[in-house]
């Protein structure tokens, strides 16, 4: 049968409900790591995700693994350990894997992947840029050597605000050097040291070495002391949350992310900087960014920087705003990827900010231009705090500028935080000042209509719609399919949404009513039993658009997606 999904909540009512003593330990579902654990890439763990149950997720996962298997580390909010499995070549990991996902409650079973810092390095030098007639030219000293808050427009929005502090950028990255000159100001008080270690699991998240540069590079670019005499100018004053993921090797593992991830939307971040990336897409990714998404962060991703390659997860996913990178000529970079998930472009080539210690430097990637697009997101939202994190996001596409590119390599356009700070959300210019507003006025409208018409009924209108599906067998297979649906009837009042697949297989249906891509966390109404057959009724008012998820849960087959709609 159906099930709803309860475990949506509002963002601010999670930080209502945490108080003063979440905002200190922060880190409700998430269970310290085990003593010895290495830290940064871990690709000899397994990562098991599994459905709510009444035990802990450990004492669901431990009766069934081998006695040599070890859990070391657990998350209860995203539901899901890490396992680390006897080194054998892998097949003992591959063999394990396959076997837990014949288990009902077991969502997926994948390697705990490493993720990369998305920077192409050092520019060498400092960029030449002036700006002509500014509207607020900060007092930062370099500021005539950079070229991406003019680029970007921040003059203008600067005008109206340099950025609330009340509005919180977490940089899941490397550590940030929170005592720089240009970040003192604006790293978060709220937590001890400006956030959380993941990779070393504790409190100080400060870079190890002062070859650590990419997070306070990152970090200073979306808020680096504006107007305070010190340094650079950052896109914004925002108050900057560090999360620290990536070893000073640059690399870093899916787990710690995604805690990461989670830890920071419970902290409150209005906005999420992710300028790292991997190859493939994975389950806990995906659901860490929808549990931030659905509870009300912004997440900003780098696209990625091999030329010509699709855009890197986790910035091609639907819950992310994924960015890539434009020179000082506003054309592409000649290293960021491209493809239909860009949504926003922003300067990535040669872009000045803070490094380790108390120093500046240019650097370039895709991992420069997400933290400008972090920064805007936190001016705009400073002008106009109401906005929902899907709100801010179509603002952003809504204002940004076309510099001309295509829309594979730009997206919406370059984003723009002049437009952005001082366009009224849902505002757009009247083409036609003076329409004539009944140009072919009905000569004889009907003097009496029907003010109670039957209404007639439930079934008089049917609409049927299938779509067919495969999903191949074993632990490599595909896992998932998505659709989306709109209604066709003219007054729709119930809709049944089924899978008919093979009786030897188990596949599971979840739908979302608003049209958002379903997640195994992320639901309106689901129907999940022991077989490949599926069906979920619904209530429809008219306003409804279906997301579809299909989900292979253990077996492999052909399916049918069948959506009858009824109307009156």
């Amino acid at each position: 049968m159906a099930n709803s999904n309860n475990r949506n909540v509002g963002r601010r009512s999670v930080l209502e409900s945490l108080g003063t003593l979440g905002a200190l330990a922060g880190f409700a579902g998430v269970t310290a790591a085990t003593p010895g654990r290495e830290p940064g890439p871990k690709e000899s763990e397994l990562i098991v995700g599994v459905d709510s149950t009444d035990g802990t997720v450990e004492e669901t996962i431990s009766p069934r693994l081998p006695s040599n298997a070890e859990i070391v580390h657990t998350n209860e909010t995203l539901g899901y350990a890490a396992v680390i499995v006897p080194d054998d070549g892998g097949q003992k990991r591959e063999t394990i894997k396959h076997d837990l996902r014949t288990v009902d409650w077991v969502r997926y079973t994948e390697d705990n992947a490493t993720y990369r810092a998305l920077d192409a390095g050092s520019a060498g030098s400092e960029s030449d840029a002036t700006a002509q007639d500014p509207l607020y030219r900060p007092n930062d000293p370099s500021y005539a050597n950079q070229y991406a808050p003019q680029q970007v427009n921040c003059e203008e929005a600067w005008e109206t605000t340099l950025g609330d502090p009340n509005v919180t950028i977490s940089i899941v990255d490397q550590g940030i050097q929170y005592d720089h000159p240009d970040l003192t100001e604006t790293v978060s008080d709220s937590v001890s040291n400006g956030g959380y270690d993941f990779v070393d699991n504790d409190g100080d998240p400060y870079p190890a070495s002062a070859s650590e540069s990419h997070g306070t590079h990152v970090g200073g670019i979306a808020a680096g002391g504006t107007d305070n005499g010190t340094g650079h100018a950052g896109i914004s004053n925002c108050t900057l949350l560090s999360a620290r993921v990536l070893s000073d090797t640059g690399g870093g593992s899916l787990s710690d992310i995604a805690d990461a991830i989670q830890w920071s939307t419970d902290q409150g971040a209005d906005i999420i900087n992710l300028s790292l990336g991997g190859g493939n897409p994975t389950e806990l990714m995906a659901e860490a960014c929808q549990y931030a998404y659905s509870n009300g962060s912004l997440l900003v991703a780098a696209a990625g920087n091999d030329y010509g390659a699709p855009v890197a997860y986790p910035a091609a996913y639907d819950s992310v705003v994924a960015v890539s990178a434009l020179n000082e000529r506003e054309t592409l970079s000649d290293f960021s990827n491209v493809g239909p998930e860009i949504e926003l472009a922003a300067p990535g080539s040669n872009v000045l900010s803070s490094i380790p210690w108390d120093d500046y430097d240019s650097y370039s990637g895709t991992s420069m231009a997400s933290p400008v697009v972090a920064g805007v997101a936190g001016l705009t939202l400073s002008a106009w705090p109401s906005l929902s994190n899907d709100e801010l996001r179509d603002h952003l596409t809504q204002t940004a500028v076309d510099v001309g590119l295509a829309e594979t390599e730009q997206g919406s356009g370059r984003v723009d935080a002049g437009n952005a700070v001082t366009t009224e959300p849902g505002s757009s210019p009247d083409p036609d000042p003076d329409p004539d507003p009944d140009p072919d006025p009905d000569p004889d409208p009907d003097p009496d209509p029907d003010p109670d018409p039957d209404p007639g009924t439930c079934g008089d209108e049917v609409n049927t719609t299938t779509a067919d599906g495969e999903f191949s067998g074993g632990w490599w297979g595909d896992s998932s399919d998505t659709y989306v649906y709109q209604l066709k009837t003219e007054m729709p009042c119930h809709a049944t949404v089924s899978i008919d697949g093979p009786s030897s297989a188990d596949f599971d249906l979840y739908l979302t009513l608003d049209g958002r891509t379903p997640t195994t966390l992320d639901y309106d109404e689901r129907s999940v039993s022991q077989n490949a057959s599926e069906e979920i009724p619904i209530k429809l008012s008219g306003k409804e658009t279906l997301g579809i998820l299909v989900r292979r849960y253990r077996g492999s087959g052909s399916y049918t997606l069948s959506v009858e709609e009824q109307g009156r």
